[in-house]
């Protein structure tokens, strides 16, 4: 499934941003669209996940409180990830995922479907 994310930008700590997962051409399934990020120099780390069906949520803790994740309201093709009270410690490039199977939310090795990623870059 093609997946575009967009939303990313410039911010200063403390502020806000709101990224944005879309699939192409087709909605998603029952499943899990998630967010991942990846610093310059670091590993790939989970951020936030959504259950389509049911609206379950799943957050990594360094995020819990301050991002928020949730499916658009109007289109069965789109998430997004609400993110409030940045810190430069979350300046990476973040990518969505989906797969429509059961599993674990948080491991990136368990999506097939990937975003060219967004850059985000909070400054101090």
């Amino acid at each position: 499934v093609p997946l575009q994310a967009y939303g990313g930008g410039l911010v200063q700590a403390g502020g806000s941003l709101r990224l944005s997962c879309a699939a192409s051409g087709r909605t998603f399934g029952s499943y899990f669209v998630a967010w991942f990020r990846q610093a310059p120099g670091k590993e790939r780390e989970f951020v936030a996940a959504i259950r389509w069906n049911g609206g379950v949520t799943y957050y990594a803790d360094s995020v819990k409180g301050r991002f928020a994740v949730a499916r658009d309201s109007a289109r069965r093709n789109a998430v997004h990830l609400q993110m409030n009270s940045l810190k430069p410690e979350d300046t990476a490039i973040y990518y969505c995922a989906y797969r429509n199977a059961p599993g674990a939310p948080t491991s990136a090795t368990e999506y097939g479907s990937w975003g060219q990623g967004t850059l985000v870059t909070v400054s101090s």
